[in-house]
């Protein structure tokens, strides 16, 4: 079963995967040693990263390196986007609010 996206960025551990590998792939052993848990636990947060496409893997030698997947956040950064105009309305509506609060004060 294909894990959903935004179930995969909602746990703090995986999202501290994703922040680790945007910098430089990693093997799970490597990764394994960043956190306070075993090497299987974080095999587990791998396997949906994974699954939903967020990492890749790429054999090197006996290793097995891990990449972030940045096409893949976009999916994120477009849903995010059908909010971003409101949220932009709403900061200018607030400016203007506190421009004129400031005004009537001197």
């Amino acid at each position: 079963m294909k894990q959903d996206l935004f179930h995969a960025i909602a746990d703090p551990t995986r999202r501290a995967i994703l922040t680790l590998i945007a910098l430089q792939a990693l093997t799970p052993n490597a990764m394994a040693e960043k956190f306070d848990m075993s090497r299987q636990a974080v095999s587990k947060h791998i396997k949906v990263l994974q699954e939903c496409e967020l990492i890749k893997p790429v054999p090197a030698g006996r290793e097995i390196y891990y990449h972030f997947n940045p096409m893949k956040m976009q999916e994120i950064d477009l849903w995010i986007a059908q909010f971003r105009k409101s949220w932009e309305t709403q900061f200018d509506q607030l400016d203007q609010v506190l421009s004129t609060i400031q005004k009537q004060k001197k």
